[in-house]
């Protein structure tokens, strides 16, 4: 387990590491979302808020020190918090989509289910799932290919 800690401590180190711009063992609270995901943890954005309020200081500053980071992170990790959706769960939902079984999504109908429906996506979410998932040849969303590219093994 101490290997395991130790290895988890490094992985997180480096992570936020990218993200201290000043080196001084701080970094945006706004690029934690970034940190957490890099990490292979796929917390909803509710579930991100409360880590947020977390590591958090008693008074916000706009900014995470790595001290308080590093527990609540560990801990995240030990306890295989916010797992990634399975790849056959995701394809289950693409497929409830796409009723005529084509295979695809085009980009409209994309962005309609994406920001009409449930928790809607934000303007900066939506253009970074789009750059991501659309072909740019048919316009559309290959779902099969976005779901293959979007797991992490």
């Amino acid at each position: 387990t101490e290997l395991v800690v130790a290895e988890y401590h490094r992985k997180i180190k480096e992570a936020f590491e990218v993200f201290d711009h000043e080196a001084n063992n701080t970094v945006d609270v706004r690029e934690i979302g970034t940190i957490i995901r890099s990490l292979g943890c796929c917390p909803s954005e509710g579930e991100l808020h409360d880590l947020i309020a977390e590591v958090e200081e008693e008074e916000p500053t706009g900014y995470i020190r790595y001290e308080k980071f590093l527990p609540v992170m560990t801990e995240v990790l030990l306890e295989r918090r916010y797992r990634p959706i399975p790849e056959d769960t995701l394809l289950r939902a693409f497929e409830v989509l796409d009723p005529s079984k084509r295979g695809f999504l085009t980009r409209e109908e994309l962005i309609k289910y994406m920001t009409e429906e449930g928790e809607p996506f934000s303007q900066e979410e939506m253009e970074e799932m789009l750059s991501a998932a659309v072909d740019p040849e048919s316009n559309s969303i290959h779902y099969k290919d976005y779901i293959a590219m979007m797991v992490v093994d």
